[in-house]
């Protein structure tokens, strides 16, 4: 455990060695800055970690985070981090049963086969071509709005030129998603498909007023320009582990081991204590930035904290022997699983779910999307384990709010889990149980999760995995000129919930850092 240099006064603390924590500290370092990390676990990555969960068993997931979309290339670069993307080449497949058939909407694997896929559900074309359209619009924005996460906050009439396609701003940042969904999409299962990227995370119906489902959504489709998940080679935690590398390696202390419990701070200089097993130390510091959630940085600065958002998913793991077969023998499991495998979204599932989340139930047909992280990256699996064709599953579920499990945890988390599985086993042509991998004690490998567990393991305040609800990516009253301001001049919060914060993506470290930078050049 690397320890805080004694009586020494660091330019930048930094609260938390998850990624964005990482990215500031690597940014401030090779400037040439003095930084501490303070790192409560015995490890760096938060979220963004790679772990083997199940005993004796060889293979590394991304347990919590297991994407990667929102990650600007130039933070790839300036930083010259060892890590690499690997491409889906299938976006998704949806099964559902029309005519008593078992069938399915692939997309992927080109746009012929993308467009016969929808002929094939649909009995036309002109489902395609409305997908076609609207995508088409969204990646307009999407190449204009991602570049300017990296820059300071963009003032609302400042990011409406940007978009510059008034049709285009008013669907997605002025009505309710809704709207353009059903004006632009008959089919129910198209549009369930559409509106799921506004879910995650998220419990909101299409046509909330709020439009948190919008930013959502925006969040979820301007990824890299282009609106492309891709899959973390070697897991989340290849990520996290490059980082801090870069981070040492340009001067950095990472200590692990230290949890931060107070800031004191006049907005020239602060104070971080911080408490190990062995007692509690004090260090000054220049700047002090807090990777964790607003709560965490209220209880450190002693202001009042925010409200909780409510985090509103399940999140479950597991590792199978092999695939399942599907009932829909037109499409191979292998391409199937590869990108998103959305079960009961449809999107009536998807309403009915939210209203009976909404009255105090857990959805009936809970909804929810899955992928097979080592068919993109096998890397994740040991030599044996791929061989014998063993492949891992990440399913996330929907429309499952922190309140549903207030009244007894476990039971909730299993009955929502015996449900979602129920769905997706309606569509295989076995049992999903049959093909689960066991550990090294014979339990099948399998670990859920539930907001209020995400609270606990993680520190995500109501088990949000946003830290808050997002924010649109322009400024508003109070967001400071980066996003990451606080009302303390020395304090920046480089967490998910600053502005354009949440996912994996190192904006909130990237601004924090360049906050710090422009202070120091005033």
């Amino acid at each position: 455990m690397t320890a805080p240099e004694a009586d020494r006064t660091y330019d930048a603390v930094i609260v938390g060695g998850g990624h964005n924590g990482l990215v500031a500290a690597a940014y401030l370092a090779r400037a040439g800055r003095s930084v501490l990390v303070l790192e409560r676990l015995d490890h760096t990555g938060g979220a963004a970690v790679s772990t083997r969960p199940f005993t004796g068993v060889d293979a590394r997931l991304s347990r919590y985070s297991y994407l990667v979309s929102l990650l600007p290339r130039k933070i790839v670069r300036d930083l010259g981090l060892d890590f690499r993307l690997s491409t889906r080449t299938i976006s998704s497949y949806t099964p559902v049963e029309r005519d008593g058939r078992p069938t399915g909407l692939l997309v992927g694997g080109g746009e012929q086969r993308t467009r016969e896929a929808f002929a094939r559900l649909t009995g036309s074309e002109s489902e395609y071509r409305a997908w076609q359209r609207f995508y088409d619009m969204t990646g307009r924005v999407a190449r204009g709005v991602f570049p300017t996460l990296t820059e300071p906050l963009p003032t609302r009439d400042e990011l409406r030129r940007t978009v510059g396609d008034e049709e285009a701003w008013r669907t997605l940042f002025e009505e309710p998603l809704g709207v353009a969904i059903e004006e632009r999409f008959a089919d129910d299962l198209v549009r369930g498909v559409v509106l799921t990227d506004a879910l995650i995370g998220t419990f909101a119906d299409a046509h909330d007023p709020s439009l948190k489902q919008n930013r959502c959504f925006l969040y979820h489709v301007i990824g890299g320009g282009t609106g492309a998940w891709d899959v973390p080679v070697g897991g989340m935690g290849a990520l996290t582990d490059a980082l801090a590398d870069a981070a040492r390696a340009a001067g950095a202390v990472i200590a692990t081991g230290h949890r931060a419990v107070r800031v004191d701070t006049d907005g020239r200089t602060a104070e971080v204590t911080h408490r190990t097993a062995d007692g509690e130390g004090v260090t000054a510091a220049r700047h002090v930035l807090v990777n964790a959630s607003p709560q965490e940085l209220a209880r450190l600065t002693g202001d009042t904290p925010p409200s909780p958002a409510e985090g509103a998913q399940l999140k479950v793991n597991m590792l199978l022997k092999r695939l399942p077969r599907l009932r829909d023998t037109s499409v191979d499991p292998r391409e199937a699983f590869a990108g998103t495998f959305h079960i009961a979204e449809g999107y009536g599932q998807l309403a009915a779910a939210h209203a009976r989340a909404t009255a105090g139930e857990p959805p009936a047909v809970p909804p929810s999307e899955i992928y097979c992280h080592s068919l993109t990256d096998p890397t994740i699996l040991g030599p044996d384990l791929a061989a014998r064709g063993y492949q891992t599953l990440t399913l996330f579920g929907l429309h499952t709010p922190a309140r549903l499990f207030e009244r007894d945890n476990d039971a909730v988390r299993e009955e929502l889990l015996k449900s979602t599985l129920a769905q997706l086993d309606a569509h295989l042509a076995e049992p999903l149980a049959d093909c689960l991998a066991t550990d090294a004690d014979g339990r099948p490998c399998l670990e859920a999760r539930s907001p209020l567990d995400l609270e606990r393991d993680l520190g995500l305040p109501g088990g949000n995995i946003f830290h808050r609800e997002l924010s649109w990516p322009h400024a508003q009253d109070g967001t400071g000129r980066w996003g990451v301001e606080t009302r303390h001049a020395n304090v920046l919060l480089c967490g998910a919930g600053a502005v354009r914060g949440g996912g994996v993506s190192g904006v909130p470290g990237h601004n924090a850092a360049m906050a710090v930078l422009e202070a120091g050049e005033a």
